[in-house]
């Protein structure tokens, strides 16, 4: 059943300042692309009916290099991760997520704060920023701080943002090793994946999956398995006891785990 829309409440904001003083005095659920909030509503599972307009603070629009940095403005869209040189440069896995991520107007709209912040195990930025090392920046009026982003997640569509705080931005520190992702959907894109995995080899191989537990998975063991010598048999044995992948309408949990362990194969094959 779809959401009444004559009962949502809407403010807007141009700056960030002037956001942060809005969910200071008042919650409210932040909105910028509105991409996954517009599902929500069509179906009528959203339960908020209080909304902040962001999509005009354009501070939060900024890519930039700051030392051995990328920092990415949360309302960095996917149109501008694949059209930036320094993403491309930086984070090239990155670049291969947004080309499959919906559409061309998904891309258009869709932020990589917004991914974040909504939090589903599906999202296709999230393994990736997982396998990068990245850092989430949160701020409200009383300040700044820093979380990293396999910190960021307490539960399925749960996040330890606070009412009063935004995404301000990602930073990404240099990723040494060769970058890889692949994505495996009902079709290339315009899809909810079915499984998602982001992995870099490296001195420490880094491996982050989506779609095969309540949150994205950055797979410590399986890492510590393969930076230690061991075989990639064994390496995806030991990631299949580390997803926790379900059965849904998409897919069922044995398929997803069999298809995780293919892709790590698939992964160390490729990047040797």
């Amino acid at each position: 059943m779809r959401t009444a829309t004559s009962g949502l409440d809407l403010a807007r904001a141009t700056s960030v300042d002037e956001a942060l003083r809005i969910l200071r005095d008042e919650p409210r659920m932040p909105v910028a692309g509105a991409t996954d909030v517009y599902v929500g509503l069509n179906f009528g599972t959203l339960p908020q009916t209080r909304f902040l307009d962001i999509w005009g603070c354009d501070e939060l629009r900024a890519i930039r290099v700051h030392g051995d940095t990328l920092s990415l403005g949360a309302l960095v869209t996917y149109t501008a991760c694949i059209a930036s040189p320094l993403v491309r440069e930086w984070l090239p896995m990155l670049v291969e997520a947004s080309r499959l991520v919906g559409g061309v107007q998904i891309q258009n709209r869709g932020t990589l704060g917004g991914n974040l912040a909504n939090a589903s195990p599906a999202g296709d930025s999230l393994p990736v920023l997982a396998a990068a090392d990245a850092t989430v920046v949160l701020r409200s009026l009383s300040g700044e701080r820093r979380v990293p982003v396999t910190a960021f997640f307490t539960g399925y569509r749960a996040t330890v943002l606070r009412p009063e705080e935004l995404i301000v931005a990602i930073e990404v520190p240099h990723v040494e090793g060769r970058q890889w992702f692949r994505k495996v959907g009902t079709r290339a894109a315009q899809a909810i994946s079915k499984v998602v995995i982001a992995a870099v080899r490296g001195p420490s191989p880094r491996i982050a999956l989506g779609s095969v537990a309540p949150t994205m998975v950055r797979a410590h063991d399986t890492e510590r398995a393969l930076a230690s010598g061991a075989s990639i048999d064994d390496a995806a044995n030991i990631l299949g006891r580390e997803i926790a992948p379900i059965d849904d309408v998409r897919s069922t949990g044995d398929y997803r785990r069999t298809v995780a362990m293919n892709l790590l194969r698939r992964f160390w094959s490729e990047t040797a």
